[in-house]
């Protein structure tokens, strides 16, 4: 390691960032993790069965059911009350020979669990610290931290997320479109169990997701215009209550607050390369998304994988072995990013759309889904990235 501190430098602290530090880590690089303090994560993450599959194989969780709770069936109603309207849907694990479609993982926990494994690895230094500079030297990444010291490494992975640092320092576009919708999230104690059911009620402004959460509890993503959530926040627990049993069409019970909600902007980010001369972006410093089709920590994790797979084929013993595995990394990531940006993108609008001809393709997409098995497995495959 001669001129430089470390093989690999991640910066962020994220689930993603945690994700990527090990995996590089792993790939026996060594490498030091920028991981400033964060506020607690009050969300969670629905992970698909492969993004589950994945933490297994790398070592990061052993027994998903002692962190979360799975997701075996996913039922979508039309609420918009729209002239066309589309079917209620129930898509099922089981008419995919699966348990479960994944597991539904509370942030905060699954953070703590990468943490857990992140303090084995030996060559794996992790710093309390952000980054304030980066700069590419004649060799190497020159990387200037928030206390003004200087680290030097040949690879940099960016986990840092929208706004990322890397992402601009090394100058790798990338295209923002900011949504019109919030999200509110929280957990909710039901009066009836979902059980281990996801439930859409789809609005005309965007959608109502209850997630299972074990036992009564479930997690809340409620996606509509912004001065309708801070609206039915600034009300009051009582008000928020009695919005959201209506919101439920009051079929669960009496509803109460399980913790305190959260809003937040939605909007969209893409790169069109997720890497170059040295520096791959992994997570939301990639890609970011509405919360909607559960893509988001999906796409960071599979992004990990490949990190992991580039840096696996690499000679590092060869001169510019980084500029080499970053370009194999972009070559891995490219139509996976291109494919989901487009299905999130084009879901998101078409339950926002007002013209009857989109509200007819979408119930006659959805009536497709729910008469036709092949299409059916084909929807349930590319939900969970395995085409």
């Amino acid at each position: 390691m001669s001129g430089h501190d470390a093989e690999a430098i991640v910066v962020g602290g994220g689930l993603a960032g945690m994700a990527a530090a090990i995996a590089v880590a792993k790939a026996g690089l060594q490498t030091i993790h920028l991981a400033p303090v964060v506020r607690p994560d009050h969300r969670t993450s629905a992970l698909m069965q492969p993004s589950v599959d994945y933490l297994h194989q790398a070592g990061l969780v052993e027994q998903p059911e002692t962190l979360g709770h799975a997701l075996t069936r996913i039922r979508i109603i039309d609420a918009t009350g729209r002239l066309i309207r589309a079917p209620e849907t129930l898509f099922d694990a089981a008419e995919i020979e699966l348990n479960s479609f994944g597991w539904n993982f509370s942030n905060g926990r699954l953070l703590e669990q990468f943490h857990t494994v992140a303090a084995t690895l030996p060559n794996l230094a992790t710093r309390t610290l952000g980054a304030k500079a980066l700069q590419r030297t004649s060799d190497d990444w020159s990387l200037t931290l928030s206390d003004g010291k200087t680290l030097q490494a040949p690879l940099i992975v960016g986990a840092d997320g929208k706004k990322s640092l890397v992402r601009s320092a090394a100058g790798l576009r990338a295209t923002e479109h900011p949504f019109g919708q919030s999200a509110l999230v929280c957990d909710l104690d039901l009066g009836h169990s979902i059980a281990s059911t996801s439930i859409e009620f789809h609005y005309p402004k965007g959608s109502f997701t209850l997630v299972p959460a074990g036992d009564n509890r479930a997690n809340l993503v409620w996606i509509d215009e912004n001065s309708a959530l801070r609206a039915a926040q600034a009300g009051g627990p009582n008000h928020l209550l009695a919005v959201l049993t209506e919101k439920s069409q009051r079929l669960f019970g009496k509803i109460t607050l399980a913790s305190p909600c959260f809003v937040f902007p939605l909007g969209s980010l893409s790169v069109p390369r997720a890497g170059a001369d040295g520096v791959v972006l992994t997570g939301e410093s990639a890609h970011a998304f509405p919360p909607i089709g559960a893509q988001g920590l999906n796409l960071g994790l599979r992004d990990v994988a490949d990190l992991a797979a580039a840096l696996t084929n690499a000679d590092r013993s060869v001169a510019g072995w980084a500029k080499t595995v970053s370009i194999d990394y972009a070559g891995r990531r490219s139509a996976d990013l291109a494919r989901t940006g487009t299905m999130v993108d084009t879901l998101f609008r078409s339950l926002l759309a007002e013209m009857i001809p989109a509200q007819a393709l979408r119930a006659g997409g959805l009536w497709a889904l729910k008469l036709a098995p092949a299409l059916r497995r084909r929807a349930f495959n590319l939900g969970m990235g395995r085409l």
